[in-house]
């Protein structure tokens, strides 16, 4: 299956990309935890709109290094800026670490709807999400999705 979340090769799409991370990273973030969908460990900052109602949002997560999320789904299209670290990402629905490429900070793609992919982080990495609301994560295998597992207090 071919990649098609590709980082961005024409100098004015990095420019326009590296110029928003850039604006986001320096505005005031209000980090807290990542919503159950996602493993533990990773933090998550709305920059604008709401992921949770309908209409266009902007997120950036942060992912300690070796954060992984499983092959997975969403119902819209997604743009992913790499603000910091690298950023290491693969299409497909089983995890295949010899397919992974890696996008480092200032890289952006695009993911359409439905395409399943996997993402890992290459250091303490943040990247930045634009998408549509409310926002939803389909795990391809059920068994990797946080949110079904059994926590043990």
């Amino acid at each position: 299956m071919r990649m098609l979340l590709v980082p961005a090769l024409a100098l004015p799409l990095l420019c326009a990309s590296g110029a928003l991370a850039q604006a986001a990273s320096d505005a005031k973030l209000t980090w807290g935890p990542t919503p159950a969908a996602f493993p533990a460990g990773a933090k998550m900052a709305v920059v604008s709109g709401d992921p949770t109602k309908a209409g266009p949002f902007v997120i950036q997560l942060a992912l300690p290094d070796g954060y992984k999320i499983a092959p997975h789904t969403h119902p819209t299209d997604e743009q992913v800026s790499v603000i910091k670290g690298t950023f290491v990402f693969a299409t497909g629905k089983t995890w295949d670490q010899s397919a992974m490429k890696e996008m480092p900070v200032g890289a952006s793609g695009k993911v359409p709807a439905d395409m399943p992919h996997y993402a890992a982080a290459k250091g303490a990495t943040v990247v930045q999400i634009t998408s549509t609301g409310p926002f939803a994560i389909t795990y391809v295998n059920k068994a990797d999705d946080p949110r079904n597992k059994k926590t043990t207090e």
